[in-house]
């Protein structure tokens, strides 16, 4: 088992499903034997780690690099950090990039116009009626990946089924190990974990 702590970097609209593949992703990676990590969740960093920054794009990228760092400790203490961040501007992401190094950047592919469809907090219908501003994808531009490690598909694929092709780039990437050629699971490790998934409600 690849020992080197790295960073998975979700970036992808509101509503795009970052952190729910991320919530996948981290229990996938639980089974095949990483014990250490942890997952920064952009809401949960604003309300913890980032009180007091607004949303203009200072402040965004103060956010994002911010975020950036503390992947950065912790992947280079041999930690595997998550972070699930909109993270809305390439400039911001390629300094993290160049500071972390062990990076994988995942785009969470999702239209706008599914995203809003979903709306699971509101915040697109209230930013649509001008409640909120600075809002990315509404009044506030997304500067989408021009080459991410991994591009997911929300919409065709379910949260496991993404979670398995960021399992297969990190494997392919030498961070952990593919059980086998065919794929990260045998059919009885698959229903395994499927069967988990359902227990805690992702699938």
């Amino acid at each position: 088992m690849h020992n080197k702590g790295y960073t998975i970097w979700f970036t992808g609209l509101s509503g795009s499903g970052k952190t729910t593949v991320s919530k996948v992703l981290e229990k996938m990676l639980g089974d095949l034997g990483v014990e250490k990590m942890e997952v920064l969740d952009g809401d949960i960093i604003r309300d913890n780690f980032s009180k007091g920054l607004t949303f203009s794009k200072e402040d965004r990228n103060t956010n994002v690099l911010r975020v950036g760092f503390v992947c950065h400790l912790l992947s280079r203490n041999g930690i595997v950090a998550i972070a699930a961040l909109i993270s809305p501007y390439r400039e911001a992401r390629r300094k993290n990039r160049v500071l972390i190094g062990d990076y994988v950047e995942v785009f969470v592919d999702t239209p706008l116009e599914e995203c809003e469809k979903r709306d699971p907090k509101g915040l697109y219908k209230k930013a649509r009626a001008g409640e909120i501003e600075n809002f990315t994808g509404i009044s506030d531009p997304y500067e989408p990946p021009v080459s991410p490690d991994v591009r997911l598909d929300t919409v065709d694929n379910s949260p496991e089924e993404c979670a398995a092709v960021i399992i297969d780039k990190l494997a392919e990437l030498g961070y952990i190990e593919s059980k086998k050629s065919g794929g990260v699971y045998s059919e009885e490790e698959e229903a395994t974990v499927r069967k988990r998934l359902e227990d805690l409600g992702y699938i």
